[in-house]
C-alpha cells in the first residue's frame, strides 16, 4: 500500500509540475487540492510539501526559460524584493489566523480578488494595446527581447508601471506565505496586466520567481514543523518531472493559448478558494 500510495502522489506532483510550468502558477494550487482529496494528507502539511515542490517547478521550468532567453532576469530580480518580503510576512501568520479561526476570510477574498482579475484580463481580450514607456521604464531597465518559437518572429517589448507591478507582488509573496502556493496568478496578473509585457515573459519570469519566494516562506515552514522530509521529496521530484516536460510544451505553445489555459486555472482556483472558505 506503501508503495502504490507514493506512486499516486508521485503522479499527482508529476502532473501539477506540468501544469505549473505550462502556466507559471508554481503547481501548487493544483499539488495541494490532489494531497488533501486523493490522498488524505492534511493541509499543513501538503502546503509544506507544496512549497518545496514550487522550488522544484521553478528549478526545471526556470532553468530552460533563462537559457532560451525567455525570461527577462533583471525584472525578476527588481519584483523579488517585494514578493520575498510579502512571503516572510505570510508565513508568519499563518499561525495566527489559524489560531483565531480567521481562515475563512483569507479563502473567501482570494477567490474574490482572482475572479477579478480573470475579469480584467477578459476585458483586455488578450490583445495588449501598445503603450509608451513611463518613468518607471528605462530607470528599471523594463525592456526585453526573445525569440518566439511558434511564430518565428523576435519580439521586443517594454513594460510600464513598476510600482504597481511590486505592489501586486507583495500581496503574491503574502499568498504564498499562508497558503503554501508558488503565488503565480498573482506573479502572472502583476507582469502581463499591471506592466503590460508579453505573456510569455510574465510566464517564464513567474517561474523564476517563485522557487525564491517558496525558498523564504519554507523555512519558516519548516520551523513550526509542517514539513514532511519524505513527503516533500516524493513530491519535489514529481514536480520537477512534470516541470520539464511542461517547459518543453510551453515553448511551443501560442501566448494566446497560455493566456486561454491560465485564466481557466485561475477560474478554478477562484472557485475552490471560496468553497473552501464557505466551508462546501
Amino acid at each position: 500500500m506503501l508503495i502504490i500510495s507514493s506512486l499516486l502522489i508521485l503522479l499527482m506532483a508529476v502532473a501539477a509540475g506540468f501544469v505549473g510550468a505550462l502556466t507559471g502558477l508554481g503547481g501548487g494550487v493544483v499539488l495541494v487540492p490532489l494531497l488533501t482529496i486523493f490522498s488524505g494528507v492534511s493541509i499543513a502539511y501538503a502546503s509544506g510539501a507544496s512549497l518545496i515542490a514550487t522550488i522544484a517547478t521553478s528549478s526545471g521550468a526556470g532553468g530552460a526559460y533563462i537559457k532560451d532567453k525567455i525570461t527577462n532576469v533583471k525584472i525578476g530580480m527588481s519584483l523579488e524584493i517585494a514578493t520575498t518580503l510579502g512571503a516572510i510576512a505570510g508565513a508568519l501568520l499563518v499561525g495566527f489566523i489559524y489560531i483565531l479561526h480567521l481562515g475563512f476570510i483569507v479563502f473567501v477574498t482570494f477567490g474574490v480578488v482572482i475572479l477579478f482579475s480573470v475579469y480584467l484580463m477578459a476585458r483586455s481580450g488578450g490583445r495588449k494595446a501598445r503603450v509608451p514607456p513611463d518613468a518607471t521604464t528605462e530607470r528599471f531597465q523594463l525592456r526585453g527581447d526573445y525569440f518566439d518559437e511558434a511564430s518565428g518572429k523576435w519580439t521586443r517589448y517594454h513594460g510600464i508601471r513598476w510600482w504597481l507591478g511590486e505592489s501586486i507582488m507583495f500581496f503574491a509573496g503574502l499568498f504564498s506565505g499562508i497558503l503554501g502556493i508558488g503565488s503565480g496568478a498573482l506573479k502572472v496578473l502583476g507582469m502581463d496586466w499591471a506592466m503590460r509585457l508579453p505573456t510569455k515573459v510574465s510566464t517564464s519570469t513567474s517561474n523564476f520567481m517563485i522557487g525564491v519566494t517558496a525558498a523564504a516562506g519554507s523555512v519558516i515552514f519548516w520551523e513550526m514543523g509542517y514539513i514532511q522530509p519524505f513527503l516533500a521529496g516524493i513530491t519535489a521530484t514529481g514536480v520537477l518531472i512534470g516541470a520539464y516536460l511542461g517547459s518543453r510544451v510551453f515553448e511551443r505553445t501560442q501566448s494566446g493559448r497560455v493566456r486561454a489555459i491560465f485564466m481557466l486555472i485561475l477560474v478554478v482556483l477562484a472557485v475552490e478558494m471560496i468553497a473552501r472558505g464557505a466551508g462546501l
